[in-house]
């Protein structure tokens, strides 16, 4: 099992590091939260010294299942627990919702959570499905944050990209008011149509700008560039990335009806970013590409942002 993921779930299909507990129906927050192995709460207790000196103004996060210690925090660090975290997605997306993978991570550390939004959109004639990516931490190392990820469901590829009409995603810090936070929280991402009607226009003017081949496999270079020092062995290497790259454009079947534009060359490096094997992998690298459906995929943004300015 991989180094970093201690419990999941998945349905029907392999996620992203094919780990976990495969089940054929998305479960609702209550089944799921068994499945996902996240049925337990942290508990936080007090510090002490080696001599039994009490230590003032932290505590300790403690896995209430096991007695695990999975970190050390200020007395303003407010727990917001799994079962709350399940209970917030349901409140927001509504009677019904269903949740597509959960899990653990570096032992209880972090825990996520993906649900199904609701509706699904047709874009530019396409199906696009959005999803609600939830993380949360218990060692004090990050914020609660909360993502919308659309899917072209076709080919599985994300297209969160980061518009400057719309925001697509929101995050809080363990202290102050949560039970406020989290009402804002319903509020901002309440607004997804927002997000999904700004990705809609975009796409639009996206496949209104044609490219010509040489184009596109100068947009390829900029995007994978060959440094001027490069080594005999790099050069093979960048050049396997940039050929891949020019496979996912050309020769992809899901792009053969979209025509050579600048939403055709979206998707093809958003293929890429998604599912293409990396030079090398390190250990955590599945992890990394998951926590980048909440963060935005930096390849996709710069992809995006050419476009823009094509």
């Amino acid at each position: 099992m991989s180094a970093n993921v201690e419990t999941m779930f998945y349905v029907r299909e392999n996620p992203w590091h094919g780990l976990g507990t495969k089940v054929n129906e998305a479960p609702g927050s209550r089944e799921a939260l068994i499945i996902a192995g996240l049925n337990w709460n942290v508990l936080q207790e007090p510090i002490y010294t080696e001599t039994e000196e009490f230590i003032e103004g932290y505590k300790a996060n403690v896995r209430d299942s096991d007695r695990k210690v999975l970190g050390v925090v200020t007395d303003r660090y407010k727990v917001i627990q799994n079962q709350e975290a399940f209970a917030f997605t349901d409140a927001l997306l509504g009677e019904g919702v269903r949740y597509e993978t959960a899990g653990s991570l570096q032992g209880g550390k972090r825990v996520w959570l993906l649900a199904h939004m609701p509706h699904e959109y047709i874009i530019s004639g396409e199906r696009i499905s959005p999803y609600l990516v939830f993380t949360n931490t218990h060692d004090g190392s990050g914020a609660i944050k909360a993502a919308l990820t659309p899917i072209r469901v076709v080919c599985q590829n994300t297209l969160n990209l980061a518009l400057s009409t719309a925001k697509r995603s929101w995050s809080m810090i363990h202290t102050g008011n949560i039970k406020g936070k989290l009402q804002e929280a319903r509020n901002t991402l309440i607004l997804a149509e927002t997000y999904m009607d700004s990705l809609g226009r975009e796409f639009e003017e996206l496949r209104k700008k044609k490219l010509t081949d040489k184009q596109v496999m100068e947009y390829i270079e900029i995007l994978l560039p060959l440094e001027d020092n490069a080594t005999p062995q790099q050069t093979k290497n960048v050049r396997r990335l940039q050929e891949d790259m020019k496979l996912r454009y050309f020769e992809a079947p899901d792009l053969k009806d979209v025509g050579k534009n600048a939403y055709r060359f979206i998707n093809a490096v958003s293929d890429f970013a998604t599912h293409a094997e990396p030079l090398r992998k390190t250990a955590n690298y599945k992890e990394n590409m998951f926590a980048r459906t909440i963060e935005g995929n930096p390849l996709i943004d710069k992809a995006y942002q050419m476009m823009k300015a094509a």
